[in-house]
């Protein structure tokens, strides 16, 4: 399983691979001689994640760069085929989902131009902090700035690290789940960042629990000190472990869903070089500490992913004597960077091949912007290159 997983120094063991389609025969054969049948393979699209009814909520992330925005935008496209009301989200701060739909979305649900059940929303989760607390002193009829409520929420945000940004994120998940969709999909910002977006669930369900034995204990001295700012002292203690419970009913309620691979799963993105192979490894092996299911990988921008290098390389050096100069030297591009390709592409199928749905997404000759382009790209992820045909 992924959790038992060979570590990332597994990379400094791996010798050079055979090329790609060399593997995938090799992996093949031995299959046969073990008398498996091919299709205990995983197959190699996202048709399982589409077909998977139970899922509500599906996360897209990766290293910067690695084309998660237009993974999860062709997701979307392709499950409101299937789904009554789908919602992407992106939770980066730089979003892109505007500029992948060339429309402008916010930070409400906007349908989708040319669908008629797929939305989408662009939300700035550290916003959501300075809102909690506009209510709360609202409710309290504190409006200064130096209020008692002010000085707690600062307090509080300030001597547990990370609560902030969990207590954020608890906002923007009770937002998600008080919208009526079948299944969101996360556009989530890169790997760091959602590793501790992920972990929130856990590090607020502990920060919460000493908070509330805390006010156990101190309930008294929390009412003299708020009195003190000059705020109600039983309205604001109230309004506050109130406001305290209810976030940790969130965050409970979401950790038991991410940990549910009936409900929840991960979809790691990357593109066929070292550091994005290696951040996916790290990735997967961070999911599994967290008990998040992650069971297929999309590698997008790849060269020609019906070919194989060996076959380009046989063809270039029979033609290259009648190439001009110019032409030699594009090819010749050209075919390092395939070979680069397909050793790292080897070498993911080496690691996840046996367990996880690897799709291979080509390098196109433009950009993937706007629902057309975006809906005819997609179907590379339910109906792949068949490499036994090519």
């Amino acid at each position: 399983s992924p959790s038992q997983r060979k570590d990332l120094s597994f990379f400094s063991r791996l010798s050079p691979p055979p090329p790609f389609f060399q593997l995938h025969q090799t992996t093949k054969r031995s299959l046969k001689m073990a008398e498996f049948d091919e299709s205990d393979l995983p197959d190699p699209s996202l048709k399982n994640i589409i077909e998977q009814e139970s899922l509500q909520w599906i996360f897209v992330g990766g290293k910067g760069g690695v084309g998660k925005t237009t993974t999860s935008c062709c997701l979307g496209a392709q499950l409101a085929k299937t789904r009554k009301k789908v919602l992407i989200v992106s939770t980066d701060p730089a979003h892109n989902l505007s500029d992948a739909f060339c429309q402008k979305i916010g930070r409400e649900p906007t349908p989708i131009q040319g669908f008629t059940n797929l939305s989408a929303m662009e939300i700035d989760a550290n916003d959501d902090m300075e809102k909690m607390q506009r209510s709360m002193e609202e409710a309290t009829g504190d409006g200064d700035d130096n209020s008692g409520v002010s000085s707690l929420m600062a307090e509080l945000t300030s001597s547990i690290p990370g609560i902030d940004e969990a207590m954020s994120f608890a906002e923007l998940m009770k937002q998600v789940q008080s919208l009526d969709y079948d299944v969101v999909v996360f556009d989530t910002a890169p790997t760091g960042h959602t590793l501790r977006l992920l972990s929130f669930p856990t590090i607020l369900e502990k920060a919460l629990g000493k908070v509330m034995e805390l006010k156990d204990r101190f309930g008294g001295l929390i009412g003299q000190a708020s009195a003190m700012f000059g705020s109600n002292p039983g309205q604001m203690q109230e309004m506050l472990v109130g406001r305290l419970e209810e976030t940790r009913a969130v965050i409970n309620k979401v950790n038991d869903a991410f940990q549910d691979p009936d409900l929840t799963t991960f979809i790691c993105v990357c593109i066929p070089e070292f550091l994005s192979i290696y951040e996916t490894e790290r990735l997967v092996q961070e999911l599994s500490k967290f008990g998040i299911d992650a069971h297929n990988i999309v590698v997008n921008q790849v060269l020609f992913p019906e070919k194989d290098a060996e076959e380009l390389g046989e063809w270039f050096e029979e033609n290259k004597a009648k190439l001009p100069k110019e032409a030699k030297e594009i090819c010749g591009k050209m075919m390092a960077r395939k070979r680069m390709q397909d050793k790292y592409i080897g070498q993911c199928f080496d690691l996840y091949g046996d367990d996880f749905h690897v799709v291979l997404m080509p390098l196109l000759d433009f950009e993937v912007r706007g629902t057309e382009k975006l809906l005819d790209f997609s179907e590379n992820l339910v109906d792949p290159v068949d490499l036994e045909e090519s």
